[in-house]
């Protein structure tokens, strides 16, 4: 068959995709007024999840499931602008993984905030400056991510979902490799390619900065200077990739979570996130953690956080499998809270697959 041919095949598909994408919008018009009459949220996590994980078994390639999540997320993005822009605050400024995960999550059509730390975008979310948040929680290579454990104790804001997003880093630059003096990035971006640093440029200075965009503008600045950051810094701020992939664990990811004040309900699937500090006594953490085995409740993250406060006295963040609307969970929690001089709830939301 000729070229052209094929080509007028592709067209008669395009068309058609087009007609279905506005019979879709048409349809989420509908919604949005129900969900108008019924004052629900926007951006419902538990139904996008379930979007995405009817597209995998539907998918039968060439495409790759992350390049049909791909494409549909700028559907879903452009249908949920039908309803209303929702404004998502991240720490910023732009370029930083925090930003990547929140258009992995949101797409084009958000109205997106960069805040200069994590405390700010918590501030933006409940002064009603922004819709939601995005914020790290947790690296696989280096840990919890602190101030936002710490931001948590004062807030209401909720968990509403959690993104797991793998971390590839990249030597970015206006020089050649050979012509790298110094790299700089944020501390956990540089601990995470360390190795690789240490043996491709062992005689470069690291140089910390707040953030990988803030070390693009040194870069831009001085072409002796490289930095670690996410590939899309490239196209930003007009340096070359230098070298892909320099992160030392091949399995790097971070979880992120979204903030907000919508509450989700169950969907078979979820994790309860909580906040508590136990009593002054003998065995109350193993008491509290007794609980949850009697109920055979899978606790499937604990982290202790230091109070500053008081010295000697701990937070403990604890990532539970399950709903706090289920019966059995939640009559876990109301006797763990029992072992607490501090408890609270962040929120139940959708497991991150």
């Amino acid at each position: 068959m000729a070229i052209g041919e094929w080509r007028r095949r592709i067209d008669k598909v395009d068309e058609e995709i087009a007609r279905l994408v506005s019979k879709r919008a048409d349809i989420v018009k509908k919604i949005g007024r129900a969900k108008l009459a019924g004052a629900k949220g926007i951006f419902v996590p538990a139904r996008e999840k379930q979007i995405y994980s009817r597209l995998r078994k539907l998918n039968e390639g060439p495409l790759t499931d992350a390049a049909l999540r791909g494409i549909f997320r700028e559907i879903i993005s452009c249908c949920r602008a039908i309803e209303g822009t929702i404004s998502v605050a991240y720490l910023g400024p732009e370029g930083t993984f925090t930003h990547v995960a929140a258009y992995d999550i949101f797409g084009n059509e958000a109205a997106y905030i960069p805040s200069r730390d994590i405390r700010s975008v918590f501030a933006a979310v409940e002064a009603g400056r922004a819709y939601c948040g995005v914020v790290p929680i947790e690296n696989s290579a280096e840990g919890a991510v602190r101030e936002t454990l710490d931001t948590f104790l004062a807030s209401e804001l909720q968990i509403v979902s959690e993104e797991i997003l793998p971390i590839h880093l990249t030597l970015l630059g206006r020089s050649k490799l050979s012509a790298v003096e110094r790299v700089a990035s944020k501390p956990i971006a540089l601990a995470q390619c360390r190795s690789w640093l240490a043996e491709h440029l062992p005689d470069a200075d690291l140089v910390e900065t707040v953030s990988t965009a803030a070390a693009a503008q040194l870069a831009t600045k001085d072409k002796g200077t490289a930095i670690v950051a996410h590939e899309t810094v490239a196209r930003l701020y007009k340096l070359k990739v230098l070298r892909a992939h320099i992160e030392d664990y091949e399995r790097n990811v971070t979880r992120f979570l979204v903030i907000g004040f919508d509450r989700q309900k169950p969907t078979g699937s979820d994790k309860t996130s909580i906040l508590c500090s136990v009593k002054h006594r003998a065995g109350s953490l193993v008491g509290l953690l007794n609980v949850f085995r009697r109920h055979k409740i899978n606790m499937t993250y604990l982290y202790p956080r230091p109070s500053r406060d008081q010295p000697w006295e701990y937070f403990f963040f604890i990532d539970l499998a399950g709903h706090q609307g289920d019966a059995n969970l939640a009559a876990a929690l109301e006797a763990a809270e029992t072992y607490c001089s501090f408890f609270k709830v962040l929120g139940s939301f959708p497991r991150a697959d």
